[in-house]
């Protein structure tokens, strides 16, 4: 059976920020022919996009599935739901949010999915804890590794600090 690396990044701003990512990665661990084999440490991140919000506990999974990545991501859709995830306002308050960051090497550009994920170069909330558990997994489009595209961020006002290693 083929194996597929997923790497997944994690957020939540709302209710036990930490405790909702945990338990993100708990469902995503006991999803049918899926392994999880690396969890960053959580960063608390400030907000991107609409700032007016709560800090962000954020992190990244490396899962093993023997699935496909639209089936992997109607299971993380699935996941948000069951935590209670309401999409009324772009880059809002969320209790959790799984992104499909990177899925192998594939570039995928369809309407209900994109792979890698269009921003993934652009965020140092997402970057920070790739670059701890895969700092040399190369973006498929960008040819860059992880750290490389870490080190080409500009510093910006995204503060990102280690809340639980």
């Amino acid at each position: 059976m083929k194996t597929h690396h997923a790497y997944i990044g994690l957020g939540s701003n709302l209710g036990n920020r930490l405790e909702s990512c945990r338990n993100a990665v708990e469902a995503l661990a006991v999803l049918p022919t899926c392994t999880v084999l690396q969890t960053s440490s959580f960063y608390e991140t400030t907000p991107v996009g609409l700032v007016e919000q709560a800090a962000f506990i954020n992190g990244v999974v490396l899962l093993e599935t023997a699935k496909d990545a639209h089936w992997l991501l109607r299971q993380m859709l699935a996941i948000e739901n069951t935590f209670g995830r309401i999409r009324t306002l772009k880059w809002g308050p969320r209790s959790i949010d799984l992104d499909l960051l990177i899925f192998d090497d594939l570039i995928i550009d369809l309407p209900d999915l994109s792979v890698p994920h269009p921003l993934l170069h652009e965020r140092r909330f997402v970057l920070e804890p790739l670059n701890e558990i895969a700092p040399d997994l190369r973006h498929p489009c960008l040819e860059k590794t992880v750290a490389e595209l870490l080190d080409d961020l500009e510093d910006g006002h995204q503060r990102v600090e280690v809340v639980v290693s």
